[in-house]
């Protein structure tokens, strides 16, 4: 059984973890230990129901509390070299990355946690940034939290995939009409920032495919986008492609509070 959650997904934090008959990891550090610890309580699971981190990037939202995981937990840590070495410069994980650094090899599946894992870079303005591919227990997940712009290579990872979480930050309209600085918004929107809902929904037309069975929203932003908007340029997008309802599960995941365990 493959399951997933987001303990939060947003610039407040970011964390998500995703288990299988073999193992679980999480995926990013944005939230304390102590509020990891209740939530995994709530469905009868400890720190020890995890064996594995990985990291999309070195942003604050993403890597707040990676430290303190490292110090307590002594998991292994999992990204790339680049990434890795960024780590190892940060004033919040410099002191207690190191021992749990491991390197993902670039271009082949990785072992991870009883799990095969595969990263792709994505356009962001971080050191570095990466999504996830994941195969559990022949159960295809992907990830892709931060995405300046889709590349071919992450639409080509989303095509084989059963589950993909992708960003849909913002809403255009929103955002130029915000309290944002130009510069700001111009970061957000050229190329290395967000992805926004009709970026989404475009990315969504390119890698839609017949067994392509959960699609979770991810890292909206608190001003300039709504569950609501979001949600309607998406499913737009489904229906355009003539997706049948009850197809393919749509879902927005929470900004600052935990989804549901989802059944994948």
């Amino acid at each position: 059984m493959v399951r997933f959650m987001s303990l939060s997904s947003g610039s407040c934090g970011n964390c998500y973890f995703l288990s299988g008959d073999n193992g679980a990891i999480l995926i990013d550090a944005g939230v304390s230990l102590r509020r990891l610890k209740k939530v995994l309580q709530e469905y009868e699971l400890t720190m020890d129901s995890f064996s594995a981190i990985l990291v999309t990037h070195d942003h604050l939202d993403h890597i707040r509390h990676l430290g303190s995981f490292c110090k307590r937990l002594m998991k292994p840590v999992y990204t790339t070299k680049t990434i890795h070495d960024a780590l190892a410069r940060h004033t919040f994980t410099a002191p207690t990355i190191g021992p749990c650094r491991r390197i993902l090899e670039e271009g082949v599946w990785n072992d991870v946690a009883g799990m095969k894992v595969r990263y792709f870079v994505v356009p962001h303005d971080a050191t570095q940034t990466v999504g996830y591919a994941v195969e559990v227990d022949g159960h295809n997940f992907v990830i892709m939290t931060d995405v300046g712009r889709m590349t071919d290579e992450a639409v080509e990872f989303a095509r084989k995939a059963d589950s993909v979480v992708v960003e849909s930050n913002y809403d255009m309209d929103m955002l130029m009409s915000g309290p944002y600085t130009y510069e700001l918004k111009m970061r957000i929107v050229q190329g290395c920032g967000h992805l926004s809902n009709d970026e989404c929904a475009s990315a969504i037309r390119r890698f839609w495919h017949p067994g392509l069975r959960n699609i979770f929203l991810c890292h909206l932003s608190e001003n300039n986008n709504t569950h609501e908007l979001a949600y309607k340029c998406s499913l737009e997008a489904l229906q355009a492609l003539g997706v049948q309802k009850g197809t393919v599960a749509l879902r927005c995941l929470p900004r600052q509070t935990p989804s549901q365990m989802f059944t994948l």
